[in-house]
């Protein structure tokens, strides 16, 4: 094979090894389901966006696709918030309120109630408590989820009024 051919041939394999590399590398968008509240929550989701921490524990922002006002993220899959959710079944569940339930306990953090929740998969939910908007933090690296909250609480404070959300 003369020095043209073989280059070629080297070439042609080279770009359809590069092709083949890059139409068929893994998708690493992280997604979240996009809550649909009523209009009025979907205000206070929008404002919660725009006051939003561009880092939260330590995580640089990385929004989940479909884009939307109503989620954020910080780090991939490791925090990932999405506002305007329904209220869990278990913020009504008497066990959890009388600490009987190991799983989901109520608390707060500089200034702002959750329920945490932790799943079996080992993710810990955070959702406010007290709000006119159901906020929900997921943290799904095993981090300790204390700085997540802190980052986020001034936020939540001040675009989230205090109150019972419908």
């Amino acid at each position: 094979m003369n020095s043209f051919r073989h280059r070629h041939a080297v070439c042609s394999a080279l770009a359809v090894l590069i092709t083949v590399a890059g139409c068929s590398s893994a998708d690493d968008s992280v997604s979240a389901a996009v809550p649909s509240p009523d209009t009025k929550v979907t205000g206070l989701c929008q404002n919660l966006d725009k006051v939003l921490p561009a880092t939260v524990d330590g995580e640089s922002r990385d929004d989940p696709e479909p884009a939307s006002e109503l989620t954020a993220g910080w780090g991939g899959v490791a925090i990932i918030l999405r506002c305007g959710v329904e209220r869990p079944p278990k913020m009504t569940d008497p066990k959890v309120a009388n600490g009987q339930d190991a799983d989901a306990v109520p608390g707060g953090v500089n200034g702002v109630d959750w329920l945490m929740e932790r799943r079996e998969d080992g993710v810990q939910r955070f959702t406010t408590a007290n709000r006119e908007a159901y906020v929900e933090v997921e943290v799904t690296d095993g981090r300790d989820s204390t700085g997540v909250l802190i980052d986020l609480a001034p936020a939540v404070k001040e675009a989230v009024p205090e109150g019972i959300a419908s």
